[in-house]
């Protein structure tokens, strides 16, 4: 899921000059974000692997040995490092990933058929120092746990020297419950080596247990990856592989993929090819038997979003990319990303339902190469830089490609993605802080809903408020900090102030932050007559009386209105008047106060207000209170709201 541009990423690590690395820590401990922040084209190789793993189709194992590599970059002496060891989720019941009764994650089911890993030896390459038996016997802060394991060394790590560490290691691979396992010959093989925990620029490792609300987080690094299957076997992985010599009936690949923090691969006879060379990286979908016309939608989807995203957040730079749509009953280790591969799913017949539904998941795991990929944003701590921005990203990509129908389309509807994300991001979005750690939602659909829908619900709302060219300027410039550099949210704040400025940035901050929210509504509509004056009046030839009845018609009127503003987000908006003989007029307000009055005097009648009526503001809370009419007019104000609801739902919520 990483590098830019080509594989020009092939330089050794061991081959940089101290300059480079004083450079690269600069830029990890301070990255920069103002507009026209340089892209860093190759990351520092702070953990790579050298591995061989042999599947055994008919136990389900994978027996491998290899090396890890750790190059300590920062100004701290490491006395110990940290290791996870995902696997073990999947081992029993006591595992933080199973212990709740209500089921994992996304998926909501329990383990059955077991997986764990066992490491066999890990030696340091230097003084041949098993380490493993010094190991913390559960994961730091969980007793039951078992995904995440401290290591102290036998002598610090000094910064700049590098550890290596020779592995063997065994994993039983479970029946799939969420992103990794088996369903009989079909083999899914994720998070299954011990992973180094990210290596933090203070000397600290972001180590965690592996929770099923959360994902991954790690350094950047090569990856040489030699695996053995059956010879019947169709393989799909990370990086680029080449075919070796192997003994009878199995089948010997090597994979390399650089500039990348993961490496997983699937392993099925089943799995049928298409593959095609779109803009110098070699597309490959596998899909299952009868899928053809899914292979081809997620492959016209993969070609359309590496152009779209390319242009928008910088070049896809990896050779290759693999797109796997799983077979139906190991359909929950679809919809998840890896460096250059991601999963897809979803039935046969789904191109043909209206839904859009292959083409939202391949473009959101495709989006992931950039947020979770290339990027490489801390999903556990910040779960919407990576989720939520690419929830924004695919829906604005479905959206520049089908328009309002980026959801469905048939039946003479269309509704679009956007429509859909605020309906869901309406419904639960002030539960929770937005910007909270993954484990910390009370629930994976409130996380979904806030994460997912709400934070992609925002971006939207900043790109229309503000204007979508510089709103893509600011993205850009974001994504130029993020690139290989582990961005934090004030990467993303950064970037909105130095393109769309401080309220805008304020605004940003208070949506994560602080549960910001908005509502517009037009409380009060008026319209009168402006009659001649009557009564008495003094003049220089004594006084003069005019009663209202002597007083002729006036073809002027005023009319006035209240808006309000209620919670904290100070969005700027537009306010239609609508007037008896048709015609309508724009005011703006900046969104500043709690309430706008709206003034106005001409020759027509003002009979109804409607605030933000582009629907800019896809963020305010309540739809039905944004119109109103003169509170005189002969039609209810009721039929007036129920009129315009209807016309938000035949319109998908977005026009």
């Amino acid at each position: 899921m990483r590098c830019e541009s080509s594989i020009r990423c092939t330089t050794s690590a061991s081959s940089r000059s101290g300059s480079a690395a004083l450079l690269l820590l600069l830029l990890l401990l301070f990255p920069r974000s103002a507009p026209g922040a340089p892209t860093l084209e190759k990351p520092e190789h702070v953990a790579s692997y050298v591995l061989t793993a042999r599947l055994d189709e008919a136990s389900h194992r994978v027996s491998a040995r290899g090396s890890i590599e750790l190059y300590n970059y920062t100004a701290q002496a490491l006395p110990e490092v940290y290791l996870h060891l995902y696997m073990n989720a999947f081992k029993n019941d006591e595992s933080l990933f199973l212990r709740s009764p209500f089921g994992a994650g996304r998926s909501g089911q329990h383990g059955s058929k077991w997986g764990y890993i066992d490491v066999k030896r890990l030696v340091t390459r230097e003084g041949a120092i098993d380490l493993w038996p010094a190991r913390g016997a559960k994961s730091p802060g969980d007793p039951q746990d078992e995904t995440d394991v401290r290591l102290p060394l036998p002598a610090p790590l000094e910064p700049g020297k590098r550890l290596t560490l020779d592995v063997e290691f065994e994993v039983q691979l479970p029946e799939v419950v969420e992103r990794t396992g088996y369903v009989e010959d079909y083999h899914f093989v994720a998070q299954w080596f011990p992973k180094l925990a990210r290596l933090m620029p203070d000397g600290t490792f972001a180590h965690f247990t592996f929770h099923p609300q959360s994902e991954f987080y790690a350094d950047f690094g090569s990856y040489d990856v030699t695996l053995d299957v059956p010879a019947a076997h169709v393989v799909g992985a990370s990086g680029r592989c080449e075919e070796g010599k192997a003994p009878p009936g199995r089948r010997s690949l090597r994979c390399r993929a650089e500039d990348v923090h993961d490496f997983a691969w699937t392993s099925w006879p089943g799995f049928q090819e298409l593959r095609q060379v779109v803009d110098g990286v070699e597309v490959r979908v596998l899909t299952p038997p009868g899928h053809s016309r899914n292979a081809a939608v997620e492959l016209d989807t993969a070609k359309f979003g590496l152009e779209h995203f390319g242009r928008r957040f910088g070049r896809y730079p990896y050779p290759t990319l693999t797109v796997v749509h799983p077979p139906s009953a190991a359909s929950n280790s679809g919809g998840m990303e890896y460096p250059t591969l991601f999963t897809t799913g979803g039935p046969w017949y789904t191109p043909w339902s209206g839904a859009r539904a292959i083409e939202a998941v391949t473009m959101h795991e495709l989006g992931h190469q950039w947020f979770y990929g290339l990027f490489a944003s801390d999903e556990h701590r910040y779960p919407f830089l990576d989720e939520g921005l690419n929830s924004y990203a695919e829906q604005s990509a479905l959206s520049a490609r089908y328009g309002d129908a980026s959801a469905f389309s048939g039946f003479g509807l269309r509704i679009s993605s956007e429509a859909l994300s605020r309906a869901i991001a309406a419904e639960r979005g002030a539960d929770e802080p937005l910007a909270q750690g993954a484990a910390d939602f009370f629930s994976f659909r409130s996380l979904g809903a806030i994460v997912y829908s709400r934070t992609a619900t925002l971006l939207s709302t900043l790109e229309r408020v503000y204007g979508k060219a510089e709103f893509d300027a600011a993205l850009m410039d974001y994504a130029q900090a993020a690139r290989f550099r582990h961005p934090e949210p004030r990467q993303l704040v950064d970037a909105v102030r130095g393109r769309l400025g401080e309220v805008a940035a304020r605004n940003l901050e208070r949506a994560l932050f602080e549960r910001g929210h908005v509502d517009y509504l037009v409380r009060d509509v008026q319209s009168a007559a402006l009659d001649p004056p009557a009564g008495v009046f003094d003049e220089s030839g004594g006084r003069r009386t005019v009663a209202r009845a002597d007083a002729r018609p006036t073809a002027r009127f005023a009319g006035h209105a209240v808006v309000l503003r209620h919670g904290t987000l100070e969005l700027p908006v537009q306010i239609e008047l609508r007037f008896e003989d048709g015609h309508t007029e724009l005011r703006n307000w900046s969104g500043d106060g709690t309430r706008y009055i709206v003034s106005y005097e001409g020759p027509s009648r003002l009979v109804g207000v409607t605030v933000d009526p582009k629907q800019r503001v896809l963020l305010d809370d309540d739809l039905t209170n944004n119109a109103a009419s003169r509170q005189d007019a002969g039609a209810s104000r009721v039929l007036e709201r129920l009129l315009y609801v209807a016309e938000l739902l035949l319109a998908g919520g977005v026009p």
